[in-house]
């Protein structure tokens, strides 16, 4: 019936340098991504550099985060290659691959993405499990010293994405609703703006994308410039 078909939902620039692409990733490859994390967490299983959820000054996070590449430790926060001699895994070869086409996608969306379009380098991956009560407090990502932006993967329940401003976690922002498959891409004026996911929507998991709850987030970002 007319009315059972899902609405468009055509790219939008949400902010300067900020780029959302609805559907980017379809279900064969989210499922993929979500098979091969899975198994990369069970290899870790144990170590020192295994899925966590990681403790700020704050309190502990709710949710879990596997890091690929480089690891973000949080006492003090910086990025390091090794925890306790053991080393931290690479980023993969495809999702180099994915990072280098989504920023060239996102850059026909939001202009000031354009520096980039050329020459990301995936440095680390920061893969976050969301169970489905879980949230992500306003923050800014500067542990990095690279001004490339940052590319954001979603698979699994429909969450809303905070998009703030670079001075305050207060308002003004911009609430995006985010489904599986979604991709986000941020940086030039609004790389160092305060973001986060302050909550998921229940009973929204599309059949096929190989999880049955919760939401994966997949963050690839170039630390240095």
């Amino acid at each position: 019936m007319l009315f059972d078909a899902p609405l468009p939902r055509p790219a939008v620039k949400v902010a300067p340098g900020v780029a959302h692409l609805p559907g980017w990733l379809d279900v064969e490859k989210q499922r993929g991504l979500v098979e091969q994390m899975r198994e990369v967490a069970r290899g870790l299983a144990g170590t020192p550099v295994a899925m966590r959820r990681p403790q700020l000054a704050s309190g502990q996070m709710s949710v879990w985060m596997l890091q690929l590449g480089k690891y973000w430790q949080t006492r003090p926060y910086a990025y390091v290659d090794q925890v306790a001699g053991v080393r931290v895994p690479p980023v993969p070869g495809n999702l180099q691959e994915l990072a280098n086409e989504a920023v060239r996608a996102a850059a026909e969306v939001a202009e000031e993405l354009q520096p980039w379009a050329g020459g990301f380098r995936a440095e680390t991956a920061l893969v976050n499990f969301y169970p489905p009560e879980a949230k992500m407090g306003m923050h800014v990502d500067a542990n990095e010293t690279a001004s490339a932006p940052v590319v954001s993967l979603s698979i699994g329940q429909e969450a809303v994405f905070r998009m703030g401003n670079t001075e305050t976690r207060a308002k003004p922002w911009t609430d995006v609703l985010l489904a599986s498959g979604d991709l986000v891409v941020f940086g030039g004026p609004s790389r160092f703006a305060y973001h986060g996911v302050p909550k998921l929507i229940p009973d929204t998991t599309p059949a096929g994308c190989g999880l049955e709850e919760g939401r994966i987030n997949i963050t690839i970002r170039q630390v240095a410039d």
